[in-house]
């Protein structure tokens, strides 16, 4: 028993005496805000993929079908030397085809624990709607507001400057 909690004693009670901690108890937050409040975070960011990692994938994928080439040929009984001549052959082309650019796989084709070929994939898709719509790279959203609201604001200026002359 510890720091006075708990029951005296377990003896009639029908339990253990054991006690645990309430964890559906929720502490209340000193600084929580449901949303933000400036508006140049809440404009959306596209997740950037880290290239190393897609790197690292793409080298992965390129030593599986190694691998496989060569269980494949120690299975059928090739020489070694054979084997490292097949299996250096392989990579060599594989890493050349995927040098250019090789397969780009679609979103539907990916896993969803492949993060960064999904975002490396968004932004492809993304990029290829942006073209296809005729939108510039240097759009920025809620633009035609802004020169709308401009655009107000200096007819009413005019107005009130001929309103005095």
């Amino acid at each position: 028993m510890s720091s006075n909690v708990g029951l005296s004693t377990p003896r009639g009670s029908g339990t253990s005496g054991y006690v645990q901690r309430n964890l559906s108890n929720l502490k209340p937050r000193d600084n929580f805000a449901p949303y933000p409040k400036d508006f140049d975070l809440r404009q959306h960011r596209q997740r950037q993929p880290d290239k190393e990692i897609l790197n690292h994938d793409r080298l992965r994928e390129i030593e599986v079908k190694v691998f496989d080439l060569r269980d494949k040929l120690e299975d059928e009984g090739v020489d070694e030397e054979e084997i490292e001549m097949q299996t250096e052959a392989l990579r060599k082309k594989l890493t050349a085809g995927s040098a250019e650019g090789g397969k780009s796989a679609g979103r539907s084709q990916l896993k969803p624990h492949q993060v960064h070929e999904l975002a490396a994939a968004k932004i492809e898709e993304s990029e290829k709607l942006r073209k296809a719509l005729g939108i510039r790279e240097d759009y920025e959203e809620g633009s035609h507001w802004k020169k709308q609201e401009e655009r107000l604001r200096d007819g009413a200026e005019e107005r009130l400057k001929e309103e005095r002359s």
